[in-house]
This record gives structure tokens, C-alpha cells and sequence, in this order.
């Protein structure tokens, strides 16, 4: 679609290929680019300065292509990440394939040495089509300055159609010198092979409305898909019209309303024993845009059993895949819904869903404002605070690790798109430079990045891009000295053996305000709030080090691989354990 920035595009009768690049980007509607310079690159981007869009210069390729996916999954248009040849483009692929678990639309521009040179091991060569094959879509290695549009046009038709995800674009350094009048059209592409029109035959939806309206003991699973789609309205008025408890995968966190009684929360490894106890009692599961993957499910053969399954999913080949379904239904999520939810007949279910609330109560788990302050600060008072304060509105970036299940279980999502994390890939190091994109994104919002001190150390040189940029950030380090989750599998399954696990950290404070930005520590529970609004308020991207509870656990949890009835459950007391306490296992 032509953009609004064409006047001030040059217009000569041709142009090089580095122009090129520009210039389909701009009319694409791409307005901000993170990337690294370098050799192979160089010619575009000796001809940036002549196009309308923003550069924002990474300290690292990968932070580049978290950027381009916090970007992407904040706004929900396709983000950009642009680096060199060699170690440039191989420091994208972490970043890429933690696009492509988790279904995120980026284009990942790289450029490579001269075509005459390929294959011949050249300075900073590498087969970069070749490497991310398995983590991409699709790639393009273009050796003609008159393939580029084509090739990017493509490129971002891919990485948003069907089953988002990253597209890499490789472009030779004679490509980019070369020079050609490029023809621009508006003609819709279409791919060989490539099907997006798949919807359900109305046999099906008969079929599912038949399940649905038959079932006693129904639950909906949301992931994903839900809000990629546009589906959170249509999910709300399927529930409304036809009263069933809703579970959420992380990634789903948002899609259904938090606060509405009939949010049972996220469900799984480190989802709450209600929860999982519910989708083994069902009768009916309707999973809404999710793939059951093994965090979700534990083990497969003891997977709610009893319960007939609708599976409503895009992608045709993560149906079957890891849960025999009895009804697939393939097509876009919101599509199918919409089809459903007017022919929907409400049933009485009281009685299912008083046993689910039955479960909740029983379940002993006392809510995180009672819990007493014993002079521990603990991250769940953290991410209680957290949300208390900002009301919940807050867009909330995390790293990987201990505090990302916390924050999934302690702050309320209302909305879609407002908590931002690494879930099929679980990168630590994506929070920070994440929360930079999403900032490019949602330029108004209040943002958070979360990380714990191990992931923000791999990372921490985005401080630097934050400071260069001058934007805004809040960043809250939960602080254990340890790399959290692993210790707490070594306390659990490997006798307490803490093998590599103690970290040290800089000064955090310090460091932030080496970059110029400001840093606050906080020690005790009484100190949080004070802290956060100092941070909220300031105009400066803040730095708040909590130092947390080091021995403190995430509960509960599935062992990998156990039934989800096999829960280690919350010890009694919240206060530390000791380095050699074993937790208490339970079936719920």
C-alpha cells in the first residue's frame, strides 16, 4: 500500500539497489528499522539518509532481532532487523528462531558479499539461507538489484499471512551497487502452493456446535492465536453466551479479561492446581489457537482422557501433532468463531462451574497481599506491587526464567497484547531489547522490562541503545544471585547440587548510571512502592535492582514430563527454604 512518505521519496528514473531497499520498505509502511552496519551492508546504508525512516543502532545483531520482534508483537505489524554478512547476520539466528516458535512476523534484511564471490569462503561469508532455513518461513538470497522488490514484497507478505513468522532477505553487495528502474505494483501476491483460504466445512461446525452443546464438563484453552487474530472480542461473547471457565497458555495471557470470574488463568507446568485439574475432569476441551505443546500437556498419555477435543488451528500440521483431537476444525481462529458464536445455545452448567470456583477455594493458596512480611522481599510481592500500582495497565516485557512465571501469575492481564515474553523458545536476554521495540511500537504506553539478573546480563548492553535513542524504559531486575530456574530444578531433581548456578552481578545501579539513565535499589517490601512510582514518574528510563529472596521458588510445578495431577505444591510457609528442604509433592 502506498504510504503517505512517497513525496519525499527520490525520484529518479532508476534507482540502486541499495535504494531499492528504502524505498519498498517505506511503501511497505515500515517505519522504524533496528539494525548493526558493516561491510556487505554498507552501500544501504550509505543510502539511508535519503528516505523518511528511523534507525535505531543495536549493540548487538540479536538485540536487533528482539527489537524487531518486541516491535512486532506490541504493534502487531512486521518488524525489521537489518545486519551484515557473516557474524552479523549468524548473531541474528537466536533472535529469528525465537520468531519462528513462537509465531512472529519479522523480516530479518542481511546483506552478503558480491555474488561472483559466493561459495568461495570470502571474507565474512556465510550460506545465512542456508542456516536459518529451519527457523524461517522462508528466506531469499537475491543477487539482482531488480529482484529486491519483488523479494521484500514477498518477504513481508509471508512473515504476516497464515501462520506468522520471520522471513530472512540476504542481498549480495553487488545487488545493492546495481541499478535498475524498479516497478512497484499493488497487485496482491500470491505464492505457488501457498493455501490461506482454509475454513471449516459447515459439516464441522455442526458437528463442534453439537460437542459443545452436549458437553456437562466443558473448558476453553486460549493460546496465541486468539490475539493474533483479533479473535479477544469474539472469545468474550463466546463465553458470555455460553458460560464455560477459560485456561490460558503464557502466550494467551490477555486474550480473555483477568478479572472476569471465569478466567481460571494459565494453565500447565506452573499453572495453578485448579486449573489443571479442571482440564483433566473435562468432558469437552476446546483449544482456540494453541499447539498443546509439552509445557502445557506434561504427559501425553494421561492427558485429560476423558475429555473429546476441538482443536481450532491455522496451521494444518500442528493439528494431530502432539494431542489426538476428535474434531479438527482448520482455518483462522476468529473466522471459526464467528461462525460459532451465533449459533450458540446456552446450557445450564451451574454445576460445573461451581466446582471449578469449589476448586479455586479449596486450593489453600493465599493470596500474595496476606502474605506476611517476615523482612524477605519476595518477586511475587514484587509483581503484586507491580500490578497494584500501574492498575494493570502497564505493557510488561520479560526476560526468561523465575520471574517470568511469576509476573504470568502475579500481574493481571486485562488486555491483548500487553505482556510480551519468550515462550516457545525461552531465550534469556530477549526482555530488554524487547522492551526497546515495543517502545517504538506503543510510543505512549507506560512499559516494564522484567528480567532476572542473569538474563539481563547478556543483554545489558542495550542500555546503551536506550541511552543513545534518549527513550523512555521502566526496568525492573529481580535480583536472586542465581540463575533462578535452573537452581530450582537442581533443588528439586538433582539432590540440591547448585552446579553453575550462583551468579555475581555489577552494581546495577551503577551501571545505569554509567549510560546516563537512573538506578534504585530496593531491599524490603516496604520500599517497593516507593520505588515504582519514583520510577513511573521519572522522565528517564529508570533502573529499579530488586534484590529478592535467593532460595525461593516458583510454585507449583509439573515435573517435565509427569501427569499434570503430579503437582509439587506450595510448602506451607513462604519464608526461604533451606539449601537441603525438599518441596512436598502432591496430587492436587
Amino acid at each position: 500500500m502506498t504510504t503517505s512518505n512517497q513525496d519525499a521519496l527520490p525520484q529518479p528514473s532508476t534507482l540502486t539497489g541499495s535504494q531499492i531497499i528504502w524505498d519498498t520498505l517505506t511503501r511497505l509502511g515500515v517505519t522504524v528499522v533496528f539494525g548493526y552496519p558493516g561491510g556487505a551492508i554498507m552501500p544501504a546504508y550509505d543510502a539511508l539518509p535519503e528516505y523518511p525512516l528511523r534507525h535505531v543502532l543495536t549493540r548487538h545483531e540479536q538485540g536487533a532481532a528482539h527489537m524487531a520482534d518486541g516491535y512486532a508483537r506490541a504493534s502487531g505489524r512486521v518488524g525489521v532487523a537489518m545486519a551484515t554478512s557473516g557474524p552479523g547476520a549468524t548473531n541474528l539466528t537466536t533472535g529469528i528462531a525465537n520468531a519462528m516458535l513462537d509465531s512472529i512476523p519479522i523480516v530479518c534484511i542481511t546483506g552478503q558479499v558480491a555474488s561472483p564471490l559466493l561459495g568461495t569462503d570470502a571474507f565474512q561469508e556465510v550460506d545465512i539461507t542456508g542456516v536459518t532455513l529451519p527457523i524461517t518461513k522462508h528466506n531469499f538470497l537475491v543477487t539482482r538489484a531488480e529482484d529486491i522488490v519483488p523479494a521484500l514484497r514477498k518477504a513481508f507478505h509471508i512473515a504476516r499471512t497464515g501462520r506468522p513468522g520471520p522471513v530472512v532477505v540476504d542481498i549480495t553487495k553487488d545487488a545493492q551497487f546495481g541499478r535498475c528502474c524498479p516497478q512497484w505494483n499493488d497487485t496482491p501476491i500470491k505464492l505457488p502452493g501457498c493455501r490461506l483460504d482454509r475454513h471449516p466445512l459447515p459439516e464441522e461446525l455442526q458437528r463442534a456446535l453439537d460437542l459443545i452443546h452436549a458437553s456437562e464438563r466443558p473448558i476453553i484453552l486460549a493460546g496465541q492465536g486468539i490475539i493474533q487474530s483479533g479473535a479477544t472480542s469474539l472469545l468474550l461473547q463466546f463465553v458470555q453466551q455460553c458460560p464455560m471457565p477459560v485456561a490460558l497458555t503464557l502466550l494467551g495471557l490477555g486474550a480473555f479479561p483477568a478479572s472476569d470470574p471465569l478466567n481460571l488463568g494459565m494453565m500447565g507446568m506452573h499453572g495453578e492446581a485448579w486449573v489443571n485439574k479442571a482440564i483433566q475432569e473435562a468432558d469437552l476441551i476446546l483449544a482456540l489457537g494453541m499447539r498443546f505443546d509439552d509445557r502445557v500437556t506434561g504427559n501425553l498419555q494421561t492427558y485429560a482422557v476423558n475429555a473429546k477435543k476441538i482443536h481450532v488451528e491455522l496451521d494444518p500440521a500442528e493439528v494431530n501433532k502432539n494431542v489426538k483431537v476428535d474434531l479438527p476444525l482448520i482455518g483462522d481462529v476468529r473466522s471459526v468463531m464467528a461462525a460459532l458464536v451465533p449459533r450458540l445455545e446456552r446450557r445450564d452448567r451451574s454445576a460445573w462451574l461451581a466446582y471449578v470456583d469449589q476448586l479455586r477455594a479449596d486450593s489453600g493458596v493465599v493470596d500474595v497481599q496476606q502474605l506476611p512480611d517476615d523482612g524477605h522481599l519476595y518477586a511475587p510481592h514484587v509483581m503484586h506491587d507491580l500490578w497494584r500500582l500501574t492498575q494493570g495497565n502497564a505493557l510488561i516485557v520479560t526476560d526468561v526464567g523465575q520471574h517470568q512465571m511469576w509476573e504470568a501469575q502475579y500481574y493481571k492481564h486485562e488486555r491483548p497484547r500487553r505482556l510480551i515474553t519468550s515462550g516457545g523458545l525461552g531465550t534469556m536476554g530477549f526482555g530488554l531489547p524487547a522492551a526497546i521495540g515495543a517502545r517504538f511500537a506503543c510510543p505512549d504506553d507506560e512499559i516494564w522490562a522484567i528480567a532476572g539478573d542473569g538474563g539481563f546480563q547478556m543483554t545489558q548492553a542495550e542500555l546503551a541503545t536506550i541511552a543513545q535513542e534518549r527513550i523512555k524504559l521502566n526496568i525492573a531486575i529481580i535480583n536472586n544471585g542465581y540463575l533462578g530456574m535452573v537452581r530450582q530444578w537442581q533443588q528439586f531433581f538433582f539432590g540440591g547440587r547448585y552446579v553453575a548456578t550462583p551468579i555475581s552481578s555489577p552494581d546495577f545501579v551503577k551501571i545505569a548510571e554509567a549510560h546516563g539513565l537512573r538506578g534504585l535499589r530496593v531491599t524490603r517490601r516496604s520500599e517497593v512502592a516507593e520505588a515504582v512510582n519514583q520510577a513511573r514518574s521519572s522522565p528517564d528510563t529508570t533502573l529499579v535492582d530488586f534484590r529478592v529472596e535467593g532460595m525461593d521458588s516458583v510454585y507449583p510445578m509439573v515435573p517435565s514430563g509427569a501427569d499434570l495431577r503430579d503437582m509439587i505444591r506450595r510448602p506451607p510457609q513462604r519464608p526461604a527454604p533451606s539449601t537441603d528442604s525438599k518441596p512436598e509433592q502432591e496430587k492436587p
